[in-house]
């Protein structure tokens, strides 16, 4: 386990939600691991669940199609739309619920949020801001398992990058 547990604040009235963990590895692995479908379905899916990457194309304009799938193979959508990339340092996206082609859907909360990279002395520290339109979003994406399903995401990815399966 890491000495950096996973952190999730929840700003109401900003309406955001700032994620953050150290990881005990080089900023380019921990930036890969966030950057290319075949490392973010190995971790992305808090288990027992799974992601499941349909398309991706890491570029700005470009997207990460996936689905979230469960023991049973139900699948739930998701979109990330890449808004800007600064190579090993941020990128920022907007994250929505869509269908199984990538069409949002526009009753579920959409966030926009950055990814940040930085070197700390024994590692990398991975902050992920997302902001919503209201509170009742980040309410309704906390009733629906965001905060233990983001940390048990970043947990999988430690132990990956623990067991250098990156």
């Amino acid at each position: 386990m890491s000495n950096n547990p996973t952190q999730v604040v929840k700003d109401l009235k900003a309406k955001t939600i700032l994620v953050s963990r150290e990881f005990n590895a080089p900023i380019e692995l921990v930036w890969r691991a966030f950057t290319e479908s075949e490392l973010l379905d190995k971790w992305w899916g808090p288990a027992p669940w799974r992601a499941e990457t349909k398309f991706q194309d890491f570029s700005v304009g470009g997207y990460w199609l996936y689905a979230m799938v469960s023991p049973e193979n139900e699948k739930h959508w998701g979109r990330m739309n890449y808004l800007s990339i600064n190579t090993r340092k941020n990128f920022e996206l907007e994250d929505v619920f869509c269908d199984e082609d990538g069409n949002a859907n526009n009753e579920l909360p959409v966030s926009k949020g950055i990814n940040e990279f930085t070197p700390t002395p024994t590692g990398t520290r991975v902050e992920f801001k997302m902001a919503y339109s209201s509170a009742e979003q980040i309410q309704a994406i906390v009733e629906m398992g965001f905060e233990a399903g983001i940390t048990a995401c970043f947990e999988q990815l430690n132990q990956l990058l623990i067991n250098s399966k990156i």
